[in-house]
């Protein structure tokens, strides 16, 4: 199986954005505030592309946002190459913390790979969230 990460647009993330984190809402509704200048990249296996992530410096954070993977393609690891090679990428850039705002969910995910909560749950729309980071 050939998997490649590699950058990739806006317009290619968003379908995947819409179908697997708010299917339910407007295609528009996953568009977030600055994707235009965010960095995208896709995780493709076999030349499909399955994982999406996308990231925006804030100083010497970098945040990331509407990290998704297909539902067919989910627990078999690639959300983890991702996510190590999202954070290599982002201590490349010598940024000095990697953040978002993780679905409860998702949580255990997260701190396999070292990341700590820095907020009390929140919601939104509908949905238990946690501010998590991890120092890079």
């Amino acid at each position: 199986m050939g998997i490649e990460i590699r950058k990739v647009m806006l317009d290619e993330v968003l379908p995947i954005r819409h179908a697997v984190l708010w299917p339910d809402k407007p295609f528009e509704f996953v568009k977030v505030e600055g994707d235009d200048a965010g960095i995208h990249f896709g995780l493709y296996q076999n030349a499909q592309l399955v994982t999406i992530i996308s990231l925006f410096g804030e100083g010497e954070s970098i945040r990331f946002r509407k990290f998704a993977t297909l539902p067919e393609f989910q627990n078999q690891g690639l959300g983890k190459q991702m996510i190590l090679f999202v954070m290599d990428y982002a201590k490349e850039a010598h940024f000095k913390r990697i953040w978002c705002d993780a679905r409860a969910d998702a949580l255990n995910f997260y701190e396999r790979v070292g990341f700590e909560k820095f907020s009390e749950v929140f919601v939104k729309e509908g949905i238990d969230y946690y501010k998590i980071e991890k120092k890079l």
